[in-house]
């Protein structure tokens, strides 16, 4: 399985090394894991909530992947979505690449990571000593998005 969204945390060297284990020819493996901050735009954050449509959202995550696989042939991904209540320090996503060279792996794991930031339909409260507060997208996100837009981009925006 390529795309997971669950509650439980995740292990970093046992989901590289079962990605690993289903190419040979792999050279490189790309990772990045997001994590919960405890501070956002000023403010202390005691907790994070992350909601999503099941079904939607793992059709999106799919997208991504198969456009990544697309765009840098002989790609593996992997994507692993944490939702609902995290503290700062949790782990909340996971996106590994493996390719049989490291340029392929590193441009198509950040691929992958600037279109699940924009894209992929997730949406998140925090919750800080103010109340809670909805996470709106940020611009340096959706410039970062833009720089892999082609006319042949065919990522399904939103499910």
């Amino acid at each position: 399985m390529t795309v997971r969204v669950q509650t439980a945390d995740f292990d970093l060297t046992s989901e590289v090394a079962a990605l690993r284990a289903r190419n040979p020819k792999i050279g490189a493996v790309a990772c990045f894991v997001g994590t919960v901050r405890d501070l956002n735009d000023g403010s202390a954050v005691e907790a994070l909530e992350l909601e999503h449509y099941p079904g939607m959202t793992e059709k999106a995550l799919e997208a991504i992947v198969e456009t990544a696989r697309e765009r840098w042939p002989g790609t593996d991904v992997l994507i692993v979505h944490r939702v609902g209540k995290l503290i700062p320090l949790d782990q909340i996503v996971l996106v590994a690449t493996t390719s049989a060279h490291r340029g392929d792996a590193f441009a198509s794991c950040e691929f992958v990571m600037d279109y699940l930031k924009t894209q992929a339909p997730f949406w998140k409260k925090e919750k800080t000593e103010q109340g809670e507060r909805w996470v709106d997208a940020r611009t340096s996100d959706e410039a970062a998005l833009a720089r892999w837009n082609t006319a042949d981009d065919n990522v399904d925006k939103r499910g």
